[in-house]
């Protein structure tokens, strides 16, 4: 399990605002914070409204958090949400010691409730398991196989959050509410290229050997060939039926993520003679890096241009000191007849495994507008 480096807590902790440098700072400090606790990721969601917080030791940093603010229309209450965060020391016996003073800032903001999401890792699953599931008639869902590993942190600081009031969001149709609560991830520490490559099933190692062959060349882009990628990734959202985002989004990150650090974000640009292919945005912070965003062109699909760039993203990932290469969301599923399982089935062939984080959990404030709010989530 990954988590933030923090020094020992010898007096009570404080919260208080802390300036966009000072959250960058400790960023930087940690071997891995999710990007979306990054300060930039504030200016990518400018629907929010945000502020970045600080739990102070005495003087010393040691805790952070981006706190995003959805206002309730006509009210000056808020949902107050820490994507994949904060970053503090999950491992703690004692998390209320943490949170308890987050919750009296979040009160004097006016938030009606707090969403947060612990990085925290609770249980695996290996891609031979996972295959061999899917295989098995009898076997539905990842939870019906005993994991790989049980993460005893994961299961205190599940406890714990129980134990101090908060709710967790069950995840619905296999996507949690938010940010998922499955992923698929491939460990690259202490690992070469070659490991990695021998780690992946047959079909993944002819497909990339296929692409070299066929004479794919993945380069990366930058910010004027957001537009060739944003076409592709329109094909493909027509093509498997999800509504895209704007190109205007993806500008926004470009230059929020570019502007915090040189090498936060990549586009990488897989082409086949003249036509592109496939294309993907590559994200790292610290020593973890994700594949955020692809696109794949339905035409010369027999190139393996997706293999290929996938392959890049992970050797740059190596090349970049990352633990861990973070391929993102998957569901629960293992059922063959499920339309998720393709995902599945995809990202397994990388040889990673599957990993659960402890979810996204809910500390209402005001029980009457919480109550309001989940009913009107529900009925959208």
């Amino acid at each position: 399990m990954l988590r933030a480096r923090v020094v020992a807590v010898g007096s009570a902790l404080v919260v208080r605002r802390i300036n966009a440098a000072e959250h960058l700072d400790f960023v930087r400090a940690q071997d891995s914070v999710s990007f979306l606790q990054t300060p930039a990721w504030a200016k990518v969601k400018r629907e929010w409204e945000s502020e970045s917080l600080g739990w102070f030791s005495g003087t010393d940093l040691v805790g952070a958090a981006l706190v995003l603010f959805r206002k309730i229309p006509k009210s000056q209450r808020s949902l107050a949400y820490l994507p994949e965060g904060p970053a503090i020391d999950w491992a703690s016996d004692d998390l209320g010691a943490w949170l308890s003073p987050l919750k009296e800032h979040l009160k004097k903001r006016k938030a009606f409730a707090i969403r947060i999401g612990p990085p925290v890792v609770t249980r695996t699953w290996s891609a031979q398991q996972i295959k061999d599931g899917i295989a098995d008639g009898s076997i539905d869902s990842l939870l019906d196989m005993p994991p790989t590993s049980r993460s005893q942190t994961g299961a205190s600081v599940v406890s714990q959050l129980r134990e101090l009031g908060w709710l967790h969001l069950a995840p619905e149709g296999g996507f949690s509410a938010g940010q998922p609560q499955y992923n698929f991830q491939i460990p690259l520490a202490g690992r070469t290229e070659a490991d990695v490559l021998k780690g992946m099933n047959q079909l993944w190692r002819r497909n990339i050997k296929k692409a070299d062959k066929e004479g794919v060349v993945v380069t990366e882009g930058g910010r004027d060939e957001l537009t060739d990628f944003h076409s592709l990734y329109a094909h493909t959202a027509e093509r498997d039926h999800f509504t895209p985002r704007p190109l205007s989004y993806f500008q926004t990150m470009w230059d929020s993520l570019s502007g915090e650090e040189s090498d936060r974000i990549k586009l990488y640009l897989g082409h086949h003679e003249h036509d592109l292919v496939a294309a993907t945005i590559w994200i790292r912070v610290g020593k973890h890096s994700w594949y955020s965003y692809g696109a794949s062109s339905t035409h010369k699909r027999e190139v393996r241009g997706s293999n290929a760039v996938q392959w890049r993203m992970i050797q740059d990932s190596l090349a970049a000191g990352a633990h861990v290469y973070d391929l993102r969301g998957i569901t629960d599923t293992l059922d063959a007849k499920d339309p998720h399982v393709g995902l599945i089935q995809f990202k397994v062939g990388t040889g990673g495994e599957a990993v659960e984080y402890a979810g996204e959990w809910d500390l209402p404030l005001n029980s009457l507008l919480y109550k309001a709010f989940m009913t009107y989530l529900r009925r959208r």
